[in-house]
């Protein structure tokens, strides 16, 4: 029996949870409302202590007060995500707004301060002369103070993260994790050498119904469709390609019957930028963002791109020491070729990790330093194989500063390696 809904709409629903602001603060509003009514049922028994009771009208001021004060601070919280979004976009990366919007610890403190209002407005309906929730009344004042706490930790984070390294330092550890975790689709399926995966044949084709990014897909149900028509299929696309409305999906070679192609195109899912869930690239990209706009003349910040370039150091490293040969074959259980995928070779992470850079930072003799200490470090690090494409990134790099520097006493300090841009090495 077909579910009613496909493997992309599920993943398209758990990137907007991830995303939304608004779905967490709405189950603490529903659970504030739960927990007074459980508040004003608990209140028949003997607690609290009578030290900890009230009169009517100290519990009504409370109350009132507590509710006042949450939907001020839950406005503070707004305005300081306002704040963030033009900080990102304006100094740092548009991009880096989609990690910015799942933080967990952002929606915590929302639900619990609307959760808290929930509670308090709750229990004032309940209040009358001669009965007043007290242990309500108390629980409150500690929500009161669990949300203030909050809040205090809430802006020592963001105040913090603002910072172009911290960012930087955090989207180079999510791209690393994704990577070895093998949530890709680099990790999904065994490197392909030959031509196993190409069997002749006739050749059908499933076109895109809409346009938009690949965001993941699902190898194992791909497989699985292509074992059970006895064919191979094809993605002609690596992760984070646009795909337009009508263009080539999927490749179908061989088999006894098509599959149907909602049925696969549901397996893809397409949205309107790109994620980081099977896109360790994506981080990459945030990275690279992030240090060409420090490069910008309106910034003119070269000491951000430098440091920006150390995650970057260590992102490659992580992907340089697996083996990316820019094809992935994955087998069904019968032990055949069902699925073929495109993957970014080596050469594709290391241009665009440095190339931007290298373009936008030429003048800089700090950027210039930094890259050939990065460029220096992966051939130390690296397997041989890999060391032709970053000796041609080296040839780029020492074309780019003789072009920069045509005084020879100022082009051989920018020659020089410095891991820390300028003063690392004399």
């Amino acid at each position: 029996m077909r579910t009613m809904f496909s493997w992309a709409s599920v993943f398209r629903l758990r990137q907007y949870v991830k995303a939304s602001l608004w779905i967490r603060p709405l189950f603490g509003l529903v659970l504030g409302v739960v927990l007074a009514e459980l508040a004003v049922a608990a209140d028949s028994s003997d607690w609290p202590p009578s030290g900890w009771r009230y009169s009517a009208t100290t519990a009504s001021g409370v109350l009132s007060a507590i509710v006042g004060a949450m939907i001020a601070l839950l406005g503070f919280v707004v305005t300081i995500g306002v704040l963030v979004i033009q900080q990102a976009t304006g100094t740092l990366s548009p991009r880096y707004m989609r990690l910015w919007y799942r933080d967990r610890l952002q929606k915590t403190v929302l639900a619990t301060f609307t959760g808290t209002f929930a509670f308090a407005f709750s229990l004032l309906r309940s209040i009358e002369s001669n009965s007043v929730p007290d242990l309500g009344v108390t629980l409150a004042g500690a929500a009161v103070a669990v949300s203030l706490l909050l809040l205090l930790v809430y802006l020592n984070r963001f105040t913090h993260n603002l910072r172009p390294v911290a960012i930087a330092d955090l989207v180079g550890r999510m791209g690393e994790d994704v990577f070895e975790r093998g949530t890709g689709t680099v990790r999904a399926a065994a490197p392909d050498h030959g031509d196993a995966a190409a069997p002749g044949g006739r050749v059908t084709v499933i076109r895109a119904t809409g346009g938009g990014a690949i965001q993941a897909l699902d190898t194992t149900g791909l497989s699985a469709v292509a074992a059970r028509h006895s064919c191979v299929l094809s993605v002609p696309h690596v992760i984070g390609d646009y795909v337009h409305r009508g263009a080539v999906l999927v490749e179908i070679h061989g088999g006894t019957s098509t599959p149907d192609s909602r049925h696969v195109t549901g397996l893809i899912a397409l949205g309107p930028e790109r994620t980081i869930e099977q896109d360790p690239a994506f981080a990459l990209r945030v990275l690279v963002d992030i240090a060409i706009r420090a490069l910008s003349p309106a910034v003119n910040d070269p000491t951000t791109a430098v440091q920006v370039l150390n995650h970057i150091e260590s992102f490659l490293t992580v992907v340089g020491r697996s083996p990316l040969p820019g094809r992935y074959v994955l087998a069904g259980d019968d032990g055949r070729p069902r699925l073929v995928l495109r993957g970014r070779a080596w050469e594709g992470y290391l241009q665009l990790a440095v190339s931007e850079i290298r373009d936008y930072g030429a003048t800089s003799v700090q950027v210039c330093r930094r890259l050939r200490a990065l460029l220096d470090a992966l051939l130390d690090s690296l397997p041989p194989t890999h060391h032709p494409a970053v000796r041609k990134e080296l040839d780029l790099l020492r074309e780019s500063v003789e072009r920069a520097f045509p005084d020879a006493a100022r082009r051989a300090v920018a020659q020089t390696a410095d891991s820390q841009g300028v003063g690392g090495r004399f």
